[in-house]
């Protein structure tokens, strides 16, 4: 009988020892579980945007008639290879055709003197850069810019280059506000432009219109901007880059805002 209470003993401590490693291993599971689920609810939590980031964009209290164009020019490495068709580099001929493009903006304003045209010349590659801030139309400032402009170099921060550009049309005091991108190449530093857009459409509440010129480039990569009411075209070489952007600038941008009767008063004529 005692051989047999002896035999007993050590069965009922590795009984009790099971149920002890059965109760710790339990604990860690579900502690384990509810820090796995708090990780998750804090990460849904951030992932929200908070209001202040989907509110509608403030707008000037002062905003006029006119149009106000930010111009983003794509200035990353690739545009230093050669375009379609032609023996000079890509950024040599969209420098040319966006000087063409801007002349145009002279003889709008001999028809409408006075008409408020505010203009701004950005560069991107990864990081966005101001050639000339966007102010009344300056020709010899934007000129000298797009000469003086560096050798292309680096990433292609498309996304963070209109939100800088819906940034300062914000702080130009006119109603009518555009973002124009030349660009050769995928976004590949800063954020989404598809993105971008979708969150400048909702906040501007269509009061920013984004046009693309995909030079060199598939422009089904910006087929999103087609999605907010934007539009996009492409530029296999020089002469249909130079025909995209007067399609745009003087077709679109600098002809609507006359189209929708913005238009100055007429001066009152004297007794």
């Amino acid at each position: 009988m005692n051989g047999s209470n002896a035999h007993f003993r050590p069965r009922a401590g590795r009984s009790r020892g099971s149920i002890v490693f059965f109760l710790v291993l339990l604990a860690v599971l579900v502690t384990s579980r509810r820090r796995r689920e708090a990780h998750t609810n804090r990460s849904k939590e951030s992932a929200q945007p908070s209001p202040a980031a989907t509110a509608p964009y403030a707008r000037s209290a002062d905003e006029g008639l006119g149009a106000a164009v930010a111009i983003m020019v794509d200035n990353s490495g690739s545009m230093a290879k050669r375009a379609g068709g032609d023996a000079r580099p890509k950024y040599v001929v969209a420098h040319e055709a966006l000087e063409q493009m801007l002349a145009s903006t002279d003889s709008f304003i001999a028809k409408q003197p006075g008409f408020p045209i505010k203009v701004g010349l950005y560069q991107f590659s990864s990081a966005v850069r101001p050639l000339v801030p966007l102010q009344a139309y300056d020709q010899a400032a934007l000129r000298r810019a797009l000469e003086s402009m560096e050798a292309p170099n680096g990433g292609t921060a498309i996304g963070d280059a209109m939100e800088a550009a819906r940034e300062a049309l914000y702080q130009s005091g006119i109603i009518r506000k555009y973002i124009l991108v030349v660009t050769d190449g995928e976004n590949t530093d800063g954020r989404s432009p598809d993105d971008v857009a979708r969150e400048i459409a909702r906040r501007s509440e269509g009061a920013v219109r984004m046009y693309f010129v995909a030079f060199d480039v598939d422009a089904q990569k910006f087929s999103f901007v087609r999605e907010v009411r934007g539009e996009v075209l492409g530029a296999r070489n020089g002469l249909a880059l130079r025909a995209s952007l007067d399609t745009i600038y003087r077709g679109k941008i600098l002809a609507e805002a006359m189209d929708a009767g913005e238009s100055l008063p007429s001066p009152a004529k004297k007794p």
